[in-house]
């Protein structure tokens, strides 16, 4: 390759496979001037496991011999296997066990040694056995941290560092809400406050200095502390600065903090694997290596490539196409004057890479100025959903050091790269499952626990007309008829047009018509009578639904890739 077609070292840099130079154009000359090399081991890598097809990757790993081992490497024969989710198992103190195999857990059940703990998700009980007189290996906890969803997965490792897959878990945030309702909220206030104000009593002298609650200086702080007690009152124990994050923000770590706080009392966590969404400077052979040589290592090119995926959604800029093999592409081409800055890159598809070659982009988008004008606004849009990660990283990393289990960090370079040599595909879940340094992925779970944090509802009693004065007063308790919004019941409606057995989550009224909800559907305004108590509103919604893994596209078992095609969502 030659000196001037390599990544520019100020950015984070390629592999020797997914430089786009020699893949611009298949035909002839590429986009930075020279003719095309014949070198086709970078036409055929597209640096990304689900951009190729999954049989293909499969024969270039199996066909490769430099791919079937090595340093750590268990080989490529085979994907992992999907298995069947485990059943969480506590003792009859309540304290966790090793999960067991669903078949397992019935022939207890059916025997009377075990009883349901919990139906969502599913615990039970052993009513003959203590954690004492049982073999607990325990298990290590993953997490893919996100703006939207956090993928966790609970997992073994044997003596060869293998992974084996028990649980996944995909927590779904609130971030998006929680911050369009704290703008309308302060929206409210602003209107309140400049509304009327010819007959509203002055109020701009009415704020006297407090003492500091610390020192007992005056104090001009909103916490009710002085500058210096509240710049030390933000250092912690460990001499960390506690950040204050916005609700929007700080939900996303409160939350994922819950779910693992939940996994400890069902299960026996031994340690956490958090991925850190930043460049991770990869242990190398040569100790000797400074400066930016010691980025050019086996991970080299992953970040640069997935922060493309991210920021133009997994699709051609110039087609919008989906599902097929995808390349960095130069907006401006390096033929004319464009650089390897990350604002100049996009992705496209082969086909119109090779139709745009050298020339410019608003030559080649001519008759399509809307996807022109959309091209050039995102090059140098910010990535929102990157920028709430990377604002909650470190909150949540100290947040798990406070429990004290041992944390382990991985970059998101790592997790793709272990994806990439195990041939696991791309969800929330699977990174979780692959998250740091691995020897190997032998199986994982065909069914996700999707939960979603839904509280335990609102102190307000009242409910705001679009003024945000209050039109509607709320009963002052939440119990009616025995149940609460939010809990798990079972209604079997007699007769009516909502005729048959549904099981969901109910929504309560005074009245005693309640609503249930359903993944499918809502049914509404059937009595209380109907409605039978399966478990308490612990403050979260479980559904689930199933994984989707390699070995439907492989084509390694038709009857799974049938099961995968009809995902469907079951009832709770």
């Amino acid at each position: 390759m030659y000196e001037s077609e390599k990544t520019h070292q100020q950015m984070l840099p390629q592999s020797a496979a997914l430089e786009s130079a020699s893949a611009d154009n298949l035909q002839g000359k590429d986009e930075t001037g020279r003719g095309r090399r014949d070198n086709p081991a970078t036409v055929v890598q597209h640096g990304r496991g689900e951009a190729v097809g999954d049989h293909l990757l499969l024969q270039c790993h199996s066909s490769n011999p430099e791919h079937s081992g090595g340093d750590g490497d268990r080989g490529f024969a085979a994907p992992p296997v999907i298995t069947a989710q485990r059943v969480f198992v506590v003792d009859r103190h309540g304290r966790p066990l090793m999960p067991c195999h669903p078949a397992r857990a019935r022939k207890l059940l059916h025997v009377g040694r075990a009883r349901v703990h919990r139906l969502a998700p599913f615990v039970i009980r052993l009513v003959d056995r203590a954690v004492e007189a049982s073999e607990v290996s325990g298990v290590d906890v993953g997490i893919d941290p996100g703006s939207k969803f956090t993928g966790v997965s609970v997992f073994r490792e044997d003596d060869e560092h293998v992974r084996h897959g028990l649980i996944s878990i995909e927590i779904e945030h609130r971030g998006q809400l929680i911050h369009r309702h704290m703008g309308q909220r302060s929206n409210y206030r602003r209107r309140r406050r400049t509304a009327n104000l010819r007959y509203r009593k002055p109020r701009w002298a009415n704020r006297s200095p407090a003492s500091c609650a610390n020192c007992g200086k005056n104090a001009r702080h909103r916490s009710r502390y002085c500058r210096p007690c509240a710049s030390a009152r933000d250092l912690t124990d460990n001499g960390y600065r506690r950040h204050r994050l916005p609700p929007s923000l700080k939900h996303r770590v409160d939350s994922t903090m819950s779910m693992v706080s939940r996994l400890r009392r069902w299960a026996p966590v031994t340690a956490v694997h958090l991925e850190l969404v930043r460049f991770d400077t990869q242990e190398l052979d040569n100790p000797e290596i400074t400066g930016v040589k010691y980025q050019q290592g086996t991970l080299l090119g992953y970040e640069v490539r997935e922060y493309l995926l991210e920021k133009w959604e997994r699709q051609c800029a110039y087609c919008g196409v989906r599902g097929v093999p995808l390349q960095a592409e130069h907006i401006l081409a390096k033929s004319r004057g464009g650089t390897d800055r990350v604002s100049n890159l996009t992705l496209a598809c082969v086909p119109c890479n090779q139709a745009k070659d050298t020339s410019a982009v608003e030559e080649f988008l001519a008759r399509d100025e809307g996807r022109l004008k959309k091209i050039l606004t995102q090059a140098k849009a910010p990535l929102r959903d990157a920028a709430a990660v990377n604002a909650t990283r470190w909150s949540l990393w100290r947040a798990l050091v406070v429990t004290e289990l041992p944390v382990e960090s991985g970059s998101g370079g790592r997790t793709k790269w272990n994806r990439s040599r195990f041939l696991v595909s791309k969800s929330h879940t699977l990174d979780a499952l692959c998250v740091g340094k691995i020897e190997g992925v032998s199986s994982y779970p065909e069914t996700i626990v999707e939960a979603l944090a839904t509280g335990r509802g609102s102190y307000a009693r009242t409910r705001p007309d679009k003024f945000g004065f209050p039109r509607l007063h709320l009963p002052r308790t939440k119990v009616h008829y025995g149940f609460v919004t939010g809990d798990l019941v079972r209604a079997v409606v007699p007769k009516g047009k909502h005729t048959g057995t549904y099981v969901g989550r109910v929504a309560v009224r005074s009245s005693g018509s309640f609503n249930l909800r359903t993944k499918g559907e809502t049914v509404q305004g059937f009595s209380y009578r109907y409605c039978t108590l399966l478990q308490r509103s612990d403050g979260w919604g479980y559904e689930q639904r199933k994984e989707a893994g390699p070995l439907a596209r492989v084509g390694l078992s038709h009857r799974r890739a049938e099961a995968e095609g009809n995902s469907s969502h079951t009832r709770s």
